[in-house]
């Protein structure tokens, strides 16, 4: 029986993030999956284990009592243990032996030398500011094989590993193609644009302010959970713009599909962040006009099909641009895009990687 133990950093969800999405898609084997506790004082991990498949089993982990932190010595080793022994009896108990070890964050070096395992994985999926450098530089030396999700992220750490793959995020290709529209809105009905994904509290917003106060004969609609964001109590005084909060993933295509344009803002705190977002492989499934705010220096992504906007005058302009066109102008290349980036094609690249390492 192939297992596999999965350390992520996102809690299992009914809206699956690239983590999930993955290791899905890794079959046949049995799967152990832990994620992060929420705070400090999260109770989760003392109830069982949850089957969300027939062979995975969800478990959150013990929170840490200290912060990451080397220089705790005693403290942060204490922590680390009692992660460890977490996972180790969840692994006695799954009668787990020497499992395929699938890592996420640079932290989870710390847990190499204890715990079993007979292979290793590294799936990096940003740039950590958070921690010290040399903790993902060990992780992807020892790493049998690292996937990076994007070309800066792959060259940072090749000097760390040889054998590293670029793997960029994808999209559940099926689900979102049937917010595909092939005929023209309907021009007396309100224009409605759409913004989905969490709104972090560094998330731009303000090209949004610009555009909803400028044009109050559109409708904004924001889908996802919120943070504490600064532009957030502004947006809601508008009555043109409706903020929703999360939305079932199977939803979305619904909403989606009566839309004229999709948005995506930048992370203020992400200004070097180069992974190409999950959002926007989704939006471009939908083969729907697709308006994105890029730093200044941005290589813009998928120029042939995306409106790449620098400021909030021309994120306004581009917008107005993207809901003169006709329908059958890229609809398809969109789609296209959406489609080689599936979820389903990049889960079969991984267990045909794996397979050729002999992993599996």
């Amino acid at each position: 029986m192939k297992q596999l133990i999965c350390l992520s950093q996102e809690a299992w969800s009914d809206s699956p993030g690239r983590t999930q999405q993955l290791i899905t898609r890794v079959k046949p084997p049995e799967i152990l999956y832990f994620s992060p506790a929420q705070s400090r004082h999260d109770a989760a991990f003392r109830g069982k284990g949850r089957k969300v498949k027939p062979n995975i089993t969800v478990y959150t982990l013990p929170p840490l009592l200290f912060p990451l932190e080397e220089r705790l010595g005693r403290l942060f080793h204490l922590d680390q243990n009692r992660l460890s022994r977490f996972i180790g009896e969840k692994m006695a108990q799954h009668r787990f032996q020497s499992p395929l070890l699938w890592t996420t964050h640079p932290a989870q070096v710390h847990l190499l030398d204890r715990l079993d395992y007979h292979g290793l994985v590294y799936d990096c999926q940003q740039e950590w500011t958070d921690v010290p450098p040399q903790w993902e530089g060990a992780l992807a030396a020892a790493s049998d094989v690292v996937f990076a999700a994007s070309a800066p992220l792959a060259e940072r750490l090749s000097p760390c590993s040889g054998n590293i793959v670029l793997l960029p995020n994808g999209a559940a290709y099926p689900l979102f193609a049937k917010a595909a529209r092939s005929e023209r809105p309907d021009p007396n009905r309100r224009p409605v644009l759409a913004w989905v994904g969490t709104i972090h509290s560094d998330l731009d917003l303000s090209p949004l302010v610009y555009a909803a106060r400028s044009m109050p004969q559109w409708d904004f609609l924001l889908l996802g959970r919120r943070e504490r964001n600064p532009y957030l109590r502004r947006l809601a005084r508008l009555p043109n713009v409706k903020l929703l909060g999360r939305v079932p993933q199977m939803e979305l295509p619904d909403y989606l599909s009566r839309c004229q344009v999709l948005l995506n803002f930048l992370r203020l705190d992400d200004e070097d962040g180069d992974a190409i977002p999950m959002r926007l492989y989704e939006y471009l499934s939908t083969g729907l006009p697709i308006v994105s705010m890029v730093w200044p220096d941005q290589v813009e992504p998928f120029p042939d099909v995306v409106y790449s906007a620098h400021t909030a005058e021309e994120f306004l302009t581009l917008c107005a641009h993207a809901m003169e066109e006709d329908p059958s102008f890229v609809r398809a290349r969109r789609q296209s895009h959406g489609q080689a980036a599936s979820w389903a094609n990049r889960g079969e690249a991984v267990s045909r990687i794996l397979t050729t390492a002999g992993l599996f």
